[in-house]
């Protein structure tokens, strides 16, 4: 089959493809009048896109998947990105957390899937930082510890001099840590250096470290590395992590879990 023309169905998402790689962003009423289609024909295109993993849509558009390292996605975009992928991996890692647990969970949509199956206990301690994470624990049997900060807004995190300080003075038995890039030669990357200070202090008050990070995460890098291979215990993800990969981290002597 041809690439078509233009102003073919073929065609006009083959330009909308080579747009979002030049662009990194395209908006539905630009693409709209480029193509003299209505907006609905723009979105239709565009969510056909999205189902094959070539952008995602957000914002009155759509943003390239993959940007530079000091791209900082926002949280509700990523939801959208490998959604069954995050579920599972937050189903098994739930089923690591036991009765009188205290653990720590950061911002992000794969440690949400975890929350979102939290076990029935009846004592469970939980520290978080994310604002999105603490709105899914309302209705869940824990005491929840919030340390403070102000808020980041792209994450919904909370961060700063103040939250840093109260995670000192704490002690968890697990940490759950999502990752925006992870390179299994070097370790787990952060867009924000604030997040990436606080969550070194998270990885360092743990007695164990567990990173959450679906397959399309490794191989890339972003602005700060916050976690070395060094500090984590266990690493969950899916089945479409590359033969490479899984050995660097068994060298690394780390349990990778695929869900």
């Amino acid at each position: 089959m041809g690439r078509g023309t233009k102003n073919s169905t073929v065609g006009r998402r083959n330009h909308i493809i080579q747009s979002i790689r030049e662009k990194g962003e395209i908006f539905i009423h630009e693409l709209s009048e480029e193509f003299k289609v209505s907006e609905v024909t723009i979105r239709k295109d565009l969510e056909q896109l999205e189902k094959k993993n070539l952008l995602v849509r957000a914002r009155g558009g759509a943003m390239n998947i993959d940007r530079n390292v000091g791209f900082d996605r926002i949280l509700s975009d990523k939801v959208k990105l490998n959604l069954r992928q995050k579920t599972e991996i937050g189903k098994r890692a739930a089923q690591m957390i036991r009765e009188g647990d205290t653990i720590i969970i950061d911002s992000g949509t794969t440690t949400a899937e975890l929350v979102r199956n939290l076990p029935e206990l009846q004592s469970l301690n939980v520290v978080t930082n994310a604002m999105n994470i603490v709105n899914l624990l309302a209705n869940v049997k824990a005491t929840i510890i919030i340390p403070g900060g102000y808020l980041r807004q792209n994450s919904m995190s909370l961060v700063g001099p103040m939250a840093e300080k109260n995670l000192l003075n704490l002690s968890v038995d697990k940490a759950f840590i999502g990752a925006d890039g992870f390179d299994t030669q070097v370790g787990v990357y952060t867009p924000n250096i604030d997040e990436a200070h606080l969550n070194e202090i998270m990885i360092n008050i743990a007695r164990e470290v567990i990173v959450l990070a679906d397959s399309t995460k490794f191989n890339k890098r972003s602005l700060s590395l916050f976690c070395p291979l060094s500090k984590i215990d266990k690493v969950i993800t899916d089945a479409a992590i590359s033969d490479a990969d899984r050995k660097h981290l068994q060298d690394a002597d780390i349990e990778l879990i695929i869900a």
